[in-house]
């Protein structure tokens, strides 16, 4: 199997974005940019070296999980 092509940036490394995306264990972690994004897998990984998965779940740098956290107004009536 070839290498993988993606990277995490290490902690506390410097986000290329300005302004700067939140680092991973930031309560706004989700507010960081994309880095990588395939949908048709279900996952992206953002700038701050987040997993991102279609479930909304996450899986942080340090392997920790946080658990699916679908917006609470999404079947809501109109």
């Amino acid at each position: 199997m070839p290498p993988s092509s993606i990277t995490t940036p290490t902690s506390g490394s410097p986000c290329g974005h300005q302004p700067p995306c939140p680092e991973a264990q930031d309560k706004n972690r989700d507010a960081a940019r994309l880095a990588a994004h395939y949908p048709e897998q279900g996952w992206g990984l953002r700038c701050n070296g987040v997993l991102l998965f279609e479930d909304t779940g996450e899986l942080l740098p340090d392997g920790q999980i946080i658990a699916p956290h679908r917006d609470q107004m999404s079947g809501a009536a109109t």
